[in-house]
């Protein structure tokens, strides 16, 4: 039992320190979008708000899908970092299960565990929401994003958002904004 406090209070200081959200108990089953249709999805999705992960450090984050095959998704996530430089990354999304088509793992590395993206609300046209939480022993790791397929998002969108977050016990006050400002961006699309 000892060993399993070590592990966890270090996987705790390690993720902590990552900006990851880390919250003690099991991983919720929120409910995700009805009859999700990929080929509707498909395409740029900017970025509006998330909760802080490790592995994002930029801004003007936009995620462009695209239809690889029945039920996979290719993936090329992209953000400015404050050098300038713009940093991308490609991968796919895999339906897990036919019957739950919102639900998707994706995957960056080769050989690497997949990671649950799932899709909680979307309307194809104006705004996605997408949750994905992974649980280590005592502890959860909680993922979440609004995106919208344009660089920005009414308020009142936002806020029914993040009612569905707050249904399944997500703290919404955690979640940043991404500067999408069209000249701030702008190297983006250069």
């Amino acid at each position: 039992m000892k060993s399993l406090q070590v592990v966890s209070l270090t996987l705790l200081l390690a993720v902590a320190a990552g900006a990851q959200v880390l919250k003690f108990g099991k991983c919720p089953k929120p409910a995700v979008e009805a009859n999700f249709d990929a080929t509707r999805y498909i395409g740029k999705w900017y970025e509006i708000q998330k909760l802080p992960t490790a592995f994002q450090k930029g801004e003007c984050s936009t995620a462009i899908y695209s239809l690889k095959s029945p039920g996979v998704v290719g993936v090329l996530n992209s953000e400015l970092l404050n050098d300038g430089t713009v940093n991308s990354i490609v991968g796919s999304a895999k339906v897990k299960d036919a019957a739950e088509p919102a639900k998707l793992e994706v995957s960056f590395f080769e050989n690497s565990p997949p990671g649950p993206y799932w899709v909680l609300s979307t309307d194809y046209e104006g705004h996605s929401l997408v949750y994905g939480c992974t649980d280590f022993g005592l502890f959860r790791m909680e993922l979440s994003w609004i995106l919208s397929r344009e660089p920005t998002l009414p308020d009142e969108t936002v806020e029914e958002l993040h009612s569905i977050l707050s249904s399944v016990g997500i703290n919404v006050n955690k979640m940043v904004p991404t500067n999408q400002d069209k000249t701030f961006c702008a190297a983006m699309d250069a």
